[in-house]
């Protein structure tokens, strides 16, 4: 799909299929995450395919934002491998992970998936239900599978604030 058409089309899926997402869209979604650019190529993001309906329902416990979705990626990192800002301390893996998490869902689209990014969730829950280590921390939960027919944004999906209100230059 042409980037473009990509990123004005895609909007956050509320509304899935039942059918399970396949396994070449899964791996489509995985191979978008992996080519992402980390701080200095740490690679501190850790991914957990969770696509089992016994595993859904699990996670159906850790947030009610799950919106019956058949699948779902939890997009991680690890607190141990990333690189720091010499000058304050900021750590570069929550913002890769982040640029892992977009990736994914700009796959997701192009493989004629939906997604929809999930903060609402119990960071201790899911770490706890998924046995996740202490050392991993999860950053944005992505709730995904195949768009209902009747699938639809949010009215305030295409309400932007005009382009001179968020981007300011110091020339031109």
């Amino acid at each position: 799909m042409e980037f473009e058409k990509l990123i004005t089309e895609r909007y956050s899926v509320r509304k899935f299929k039942e059918e399970q997402l396949s396994r070449e869209t899964v791996e489509k979604i995985i191979s978008a995450a992996h080519k992402a650019p980390t701080g200095c190529n740490y690679q501190p993001q850790r991914i957990l395919v969770i696509n089992k309906k016994e595993s859904m329902d699990k996670l159906r416990n850790c947030t009610k934002c799950h919106f019956n979705a058949p699948a779902a990626m939890l997009v991680c990192y690890n607190r141990d491998e990333t690189w720091k800002r010499p000058y304050d301390g900021a750590l570069s893996a929550p913002v890769d992970a982040a640029i892992v998490a977009t990736h994914m869902i700009l796959a997701a689209h192009d493989a004629g998936a939906g997604c929809c990014w999930v903060m609402h969730f119990n960071p201790n829950a899911i770490k706890e239900t998924f046995n996740i280590p202490e050392n991993i921390v999860p950053l944005a939960l992505l709730v995904m599978g195949y768009p209902a027919e009747d699938s639809r944004p949010l009215e305030l999906h295409s309400k932007v604030r005009p382009i001179d209100e968020v981007v300011f230059y110091d020339s031109f």
